[in-house]
């Protein structure tokens, strides 16, 4: 691969405030932006527990449109906004990662871009051989 691959998934925002939803690099690593847990465009899941796999199945669809998948990510951070939810963001993100076992970081903020929301997920993936 010599360029920069770039997905969109025609969320309103990516044009609005001008982003892709994930980036791959010449050297096989994969940036995906902050997922939430909307789904066209409306709150999908109400606790924190349902809000964290929500959001990273959005980010897991970016990954599957470059040809990759779980098993690729080597990082992920988490935004929560309120520290009480930790348990259950952790038990979801071991639920979908244990056998993976990336580098993660949990990050308690202020507030997310709909109160409603309680938590964002980003991930690093690596393509590690050849691109598809």
């Amino acid at each position: 691969m010599s360029e920069v691959r770039r997905v969109t998934t025609g969320a309103p925002w990516e044009d609005t405030f001008g982003y892709s939803r994930a980036v791959e690099l010449p050297n096989g690593l994969v940036l995906v932006s902050g997922c939430t847990s909307i789904v066209d465009g409306e709150i999908a899941g109400g606790g924190p527990y349902e809000q964290t796999v929500n959001a990273f199945n959005v980010a897991f669809a970016a990954l599957e449109q470059l040809g990759l998948g779980r098993d690729d990510v080597v990082r992920t951070r988490l935004y929560l906004t309120h520290a009480r939810d930790v348990d259950d963001v952790g038990r979801a993100h071991k639920e979908l990662f244990d056998s993976v076992r990336p580098a993660a970081s949990m990050l308690i903020v202020s507030g997310l871009v709909d109160p409603s929301l309680v938590v964002e997920v980003e991930v690093e993936a690596y393509r590690g051989g050849s691109p598809a």
